[in-house]
């Protein structure tokens, strides 16, 4: 899931810096796309992390039950 996120972040916020023309007086829509394009990078590294370090630390456990009495 946050892999997905931080490559969706990346792509709008190279969409603004690169593909949309648009000026407005208040808001640079450069500067959105580059913060989104960097929040994008972050997150994918940190859903990289956390798959890695999840993945080491399962463990499988084998229960072994005995039986107590005879076996049919």
């Amino acid at each position: 899931m946050t892999i997905s996120t931080g490559i969706v972040l990346f792509v709008i916020g190279a969409i603004l810096t690169f593909a949309v023309n648009v000026e407005f007086d208040a808001i640079s829509l450069d500067l959105i796309g580059y913060i989104l394009m960097g929040a994008g990078v972050v997150v994918f590294i940190i859903g990289l992390i956390t798959m890695t370090t999840a993945r080491r630390r399962t463990v499988d456990r084998v229960e072994r039950v005995d039986r107590v009495g005879p076996i049919d």
